[in-house]
């Protein structure tokens, strides 16, 4: 498929992974629509050069407003925190879903891409571990409905009249990023930010323009029914990811502790919030993630897709350096 000239739907485009896939679409030509439940979100996606449409993607009109005239759907909108209840979970990811690919197909869209993420496979898994999986939710609201959301949208692919693609990206760095760029160096300023077992484990990040980069391959590849793994192929540890975040953010290089101990401090955190009424923003279970040793399997995208990660992690870190010291974080 020649992305020229197509329209694309993003949902939730006001968020980090949409505001840079429209910039990244409108260069190469292509008519960008959004939906996007926060109006001042919604704002900056139109700044760019967007059709956006303020509400939630689990609301059957706002669906169908939105699919009319698109070509391709990229579902990028999804809970995505540390705490809540399953119903509440489900309602968006799997729910939500399934809401906007019924009114793509009800509009005519062929193509529907499904952002998932690695974090179907659990928070420990085997090293290189392929799209075949295995899954493992471990009990987690969103690793559960992550899986889910796959299961119930790989059921509607039907091609060449709707073709599902489904992409698992590692973790997403770059401008904009919350969980790895932003909230990290916010907590190193205020000398809140530790590594558990000295950042030994893999930090399989992928950077914001590689996922993108992949996401068009397969559009552009129309590889349908099928599910790829995007990281940018470096086994990166933890520690060396955080000393260059410290170092582009002009703060101290983090602290580390014993694994065991992080995930007590953790806890305490979490009893703290709770107490104030406010929402945990990390678990325990976020430690067994960052000690894992291992990283995932991008031979499936570099064979079917052609997929070559273009931007290094030093590059990626100056793209943030020099972001940084035009924006207040």
């Amino acid at each position: 498929m020649n992305l020229k000239n197509k329209t694309i739907l993003i949902t939730g485009i006001g968020g980090f992974i949409g505001l840079r896939t429209t910039e990244l679409a409108i260069a190469q030509g292509m008519h960008v629509k959004g939906i996007e439940n926060d109006p001042t979100n919604a704002t900056i996606a139109q700044s760019l050069g967007a059709e956006v449409i303020v509400g939630s993607v689990c609301d059957p009109i706002v669906a169908q407003q939105a699919c009319q005239g698109a070509d391709i759907v990229l579902h990028t909108a999804a809970l995505v925190k540390e705490g809540g209840s399953l119903e509440e979970f489900r309602k968006v990811n799997v729910g939500g879903t399934l809401n906007i690919a019924r009114a793509a197909i009800n509009a005519g869209v062929k193509t529907f891409i499904h952002l998932s993420s690695v974090i179907v496979y659990g928070f420990t898994y085997a090293n290189k571990i392929t799209e075949e999986g295995p899954f493992r939710s471990e009990d987690n609201p969103y690793s559960l409905t992550k899986i889910e959301s796959e299961q119930e949208i790989l059921k509607l692919n039907a091609p060449p009249n709707f073709g599902v693609i489904i992409i698992r990206p590692t973790a997403v760095y770059g401008p904009r990023s919350n969980p790895w760029v932003i909230r990290p160096l916010k907590l190193m300023r205020q000398k809140r930010f530790v590594m558990p077992d000295a950042g030994r484990g893999v930090m399989n990040h992928v950077y914001i323009d590689n996922l993108i980069d992949g996401i068009f391959l397969a559009i552009e590849k129309e590889a349908y029914g099928e599910a790829f793994n995007i990281s940018d192929g470096q086994e990166t540890s933890w520690k060396e990811y955080y000393t260059r975040l410290a170092e582009v953010g002009n703060v101290p290089a983090p602290s580390s502790l014993p694994a065991p101990i992080v995930k007590v401090l953790i806890r305490l955190e979490w009893l703290r919030m709770k107490f104030l009424g406010q929402e945990p923003v990390i678990f325990p279970a976020a430690v067994d993630f960052s000690t894992s040793p291992h990283a995932y399997s991008i031979q499936k995208a570099q064979s079917q897709l052609g997929y070559k990660p273009k931007v290094t992690l030093e590059e990626g870190m100056e793209y943030i350096r020099q972001w940084l010291k035009n924006t207040e974080t």
